[in-house]
């Protein structure tokens, strides 16, 4: 393991003469107007115009304008910034393809590229306001792309490189994206899917499409060019006139990303210059403490929140973000930490979900890996088990890096809690707490503070800089969704508990929130009870109508590596839930299936798991990341529901 390194955070305490993390988070919550600025301050934010006036709610809590009067430019702040202090010649971007093909992007060059870029689009005659499609898998013209886009004033809209047709189209269409960047392929475990054939579908479906810019892999690429409509970005680049990041009213959009329909149709969520770039300022630089030394291996699609915060947070800070194409496990079982250990990665991110996968795989995967280069690792997406939490403690972390645990969603531009380098003991699958500056609290059901150990609605009681403003061309549809649940507050849909030693617990959507007998729990209590054996891989469980009471409880469960699906197993996990919660919990049923839908960025989908075993239509399934996996939960579930004692 490297040389332990101060903590980022515990330097921006001594900056802002707080005496603990506590203390910051309860002056953060009381004093927006001098919290943001010691962020904005201690990270060399930089305006090119000044504000007036940091917050402006006059309009409410649900409608804050921040910076106001104030100019700046994320892609600036990412580049010429960053470039003043560093060496040109440092490695920005590694990148390495499922095949083990490699490149390097330096600083120079990603400033040269974006800057040629932004001179492409605009000399398209797109600029201010206009937004952006970016289709594309982890490549560095993807960063390339997106920085270049907001450099012209652009809006950026990045979208998952697995998307079909469809789903592609409806977030296009949404949007009224006047051009589309897309690769002309991408690999993924071994198989090439035509990205450029997906781009021209979706554009001729979209009235508003005036461009579409094929990112060609090779040179023969260029040859594939069409006339009209249709360009190639390598042409386009060669023939661009540089240009520099582009002054934008602070507040004012810089990136759309959409939801990833766990629960329901995607949202396209409104990020701004200076509310995205000082969100991922305090959270990857300061609580996750990205420092510029870092190599940073996180491996994330860029159409999911985690794939912009890395994108803006490396080169804000001047780190080198490592760029691995394709899946984790794939061509081998071992392949992220392979990637982690042959680039000496220091700071990895990870998905608990991705982690259990890992759990199932024969321990010699692992034996001869080095990961003494990481630093630092952090997690994201779904909530931890504790098997799982030790599990990776124990392989992974194992020469001393601390897991940091980070939760948060696409609405909040970021994270609400996590675990910080300053909080080393935390129990399995804790939080450290709220992240400064947001004002989390846990309510119950009538809004007052839910007691210690009981579980309650994540709420955010203050403006933060991060939200969201909005949802694109849907005020209404906003202010329903998160402001109407508890009067005054953001509602998060998350179902949180902080035990009485203060650290905090996420136990899934409380769209998910299964009630019976008066007891109200989250899924993951559940689940953590199924997996906790070491008998299942992956878990669901949802809660179903029952005449009597109200509820049941129905499980969908993977089985682990070398478990037979057969009903031992069934009757062992229906005892461990009703051990665990009590009787009223047990299973009606535990059905099995090789694997669960999750969206892109490996969350389960749980309400399309629920539908699935009530009979019911599926809805919106463009966040869907595995087909094959809900046909098979489908056909399971309709051969339980058509059992005769169901």
């Amino acid at each position: 393991m490297p040389q332990p390194t101060p903590p980022v955070l515990a330097r921006f305490l001594d900056h802002c003469g707080m005496k603990d993390y506590a203390a910051l988070v309860a002056r953060a919550g009381a004093d927006p107007d001098w919290f943001w600025p010691a962020v904005m301050a201690f990270h060399d934010i930089r305006f090119s115009k000044p504000y007036e006036r940091l917050l402006d709610v006059s309009r409410g809590p649900q409608w804050p304008r921040w910076c106001v009067g104030g100019e700046l430019n994320i892609a600036a702040n990412c580049l010429d910034r960053t470039l003043e202090r560093i060496d040109p010649g440092k490695p920005a971007i590694v990148w390495e393809a499922e095949d083990g093909r490699r490149r390097e992007v330096s600083y120079a060059q990603l400033r040269d590229e974006a800057a040629r870029g932004a001179g492409a689009l605009s000399a398209l005659g797109i600029g201010k306001g206009d937004v952006v499609g970016v289709f594309m898998p982890s490549v560095p013209e993807a960063i390339v792309a997106f920085l270049a886009t907001m450099s012209v004033g652009a809006i950026a809209l990045p979208m998952f490189s697995g998307f079909a047709t469809q789903a592609l189209t409806q977030r296009l269409a949404d949007a009224g994206a006047v051009a589309l960047i897309a690769a002309d392929v991408t690999y993924r475990r071994g198989k090439a899917i035509a990205m450029a054939q997906t781009a021209r579908e979706a554009c001729d479906a979209v009235a508003s499409i005036r461009h579409l810019v094929i990112v060609e892999r090779d040179d023969a690429g260029v040859a594939r060019e069409k006339s009209g409509r249709e360009m190639s970005w390598r042409r386009l680049l060669d023939a661009a006139t540089p240009r520099a990041p582009l002054a934008m009213p602070a507040d004012s959009p810089a990136m759309l990303v959409y939801t990833s329909g766990t629960t329901g149709k995607a949202k396209g969520t409104v990020h701004t210059h200076c509310g995205f770039l000082t969100k991922v300022a305090l959270d990857v630089a300061t609580i996750l403490d990205l420092q510029e030394s870092d190599r940073l291996l996180w491996m994330s699609d860029l159409g999911w929140l985690t794939g912009p915060l890395l994108a803006v947070a490396a080169p804000f800070v001047g780190a080198t973000l490592i760029l691995a194409e394709g899946v984790p496990d794939y061509p081998t079982p071992e392949r992220l930490w392979r990637l982690a250990q042959d680039h000496k990665a220091t700071f990895l991110g990870v998905a608990p979900t991705m982690v259990r996968a890992f759990m199932q795989y024969p321990p010699e995967a692992l034996a001869d890996v080095d990961l003494s280069s990481l630093r630092v690792t952090a997690s994201t997406g779904e909530p931890w088990t504790p098997e799982a939490w030790v599990w990776f403690k124990a392989n992974i972390c194992r020469h001393g890096a601390p897991l940091l645990n980070y939760s948060g969603g696409t609405e909040i531009g970021g994270g609400i809690l996590a675990g910080t380098r300053l909080h080393p003991d935390l129990k399995p699958c804790a939080f450290a707490g709220p992240i400064p500056g947001m004002g989390a609290v846990a309510l119950d059901e009538t809004g007052a503070p839910a007691p210690p150990g009981r579980a309650g609605e994540l709420c955010l009681a203050v403006p933060s800089i991060g939200l969201t403003r909005g949802l694109w061309n849907n005020p209404q549809g906003y202010l329903d969704a998160y402001w109407s649940k508890i009067p005054g507050v953001w509602a998060h849909g998350d179902l949180v508990s902080i035990d009485a030693d203060g650290q905090w617990f996420v136990h899934g959507r409380s769209d998910d929130t299964i009630k019976i007998a008066g007891k109200r729990t989250g899924p993951a209590e559940i689940e953590a009870l199924l997996m906790g054996g070491g008998l299942v891989a992956e878990a669901a469980a949802v809660a179903i109508p029952d005449p009597i009471k109200g509820s049941a409880v129905v499980c969908v469960c993977v089985p682990a590596r070398g478990r037979a699906a057969d009903a031992a197993l069934e009757d062992e996990l229906t005892r461990a839930v009703a051990e665990g919660l009590g009787g009223a919990f047990k299973p009606r049923a535990v059905l099995f299936v090789d694997d669960l839908p999750k969206t892109r960025s490996m969350k389960i989908m749980r309400r399309v798991v629920r539908d699935c075993v009530v009979g019911e239509p599926p809805g919106d399934l463009s966040g869907l990341a595995n087909r094959d996996a809900l046909d098979a939960v489908l056909r399971v579930a309709a051969q339980w529901r058509a059992a005769p004692d169901v």
